[in-house]
């Protein structure tokens, strides 16, 4: 089954007009689209600046070197992520049924985006994104949390629930990493029936 969720645009389309004010996001969605069949490490400024139709100089106003880039392309990964996995709980209907498809929607982004998903964790910052306060941590962490919190009875403890919280990401996270390494097939048949098994926060509670 073909993975959904590809983080940029089709290499078939023209390269991106952009309005003025709007040349920073077009740069990302350049680099996005070059990095789908390729290292992060074999792009290059002055590649992207020629995708769009500007001059080196240009980019170098929003993105001085390769590591700027890079940083902005892993942030702007990480929010599409939180943004597919929000859509996916919604249409599901939220509650358990959403908490199973935000999981399933990471494994499937990873799997659609893997140079992207391995640069976002690259950028990761170097802090608990269990304990952060809730505006320090991305988006897609955010969502988590706020599962848990729904979903979980009143009483249990801020330990308990950082457990289950830190059971649930661990095992969408395994899956999408032996997904990418190719330890597994990607049967999403199967990865379904894995999550299914800790389909909610109360279940993965119950296996730890």
């Amino acid at each position: 089954m073909k993975p959904e969720f590809v983080a940029g645009a089709p290499r078939s389309q023209a390269p991106r007009r952009y309005h003025h004010g709007d040349l920073r996001n077009a740069l990302l969605e350049a680099g996005l689209k070059l990095i789908e069949d390729r290292s992060v490490d074999d792009l290059g400024l002055r590649e992207v600046a020629r995708e769009v139709g500007v001059s080196a100089t240009a980019i170098y106003r929003h993105f001085p070197d390769k590591q700027a880039l890079k940083a902005a392309l892993a942030h702007e990964g990480l929010d599409r992520l939180a943004h597919a996995q929000r859509h996916a709980s919604t249409q599901a209907g939220g509650g358990a049924a959403g908490f199973l498809a935000s999981g399933l929607t990471y494994v499937r982004f990873a799997a659609a985006n893997p140079v992207l998903f391995r640069l976002v964790f690259s950028y990761a910052q170097p802090t608990d994104l269990l304990d952060a306060e809730p505006g320090q941590v991305p988006a897609a962490m955010r969502g988590l949390r706020d599962d848990i919190a729904r979903l979980l009875p009143p009483h249990w403890t801020a330990a308990q629930r950082k457990a289950t919280a830190l059971h649930a990401w661990a095992l969408v996270h395994g899956l999408a990493l032996l997904l990418l390494d190719k330890q597994i097939a990607p049967d999403w048949t199967l990865i379904e029936q894995v999550l299914a098994g800790f389909g909610t926060p109360l279940g993965v509670a119950a296996a730890c």
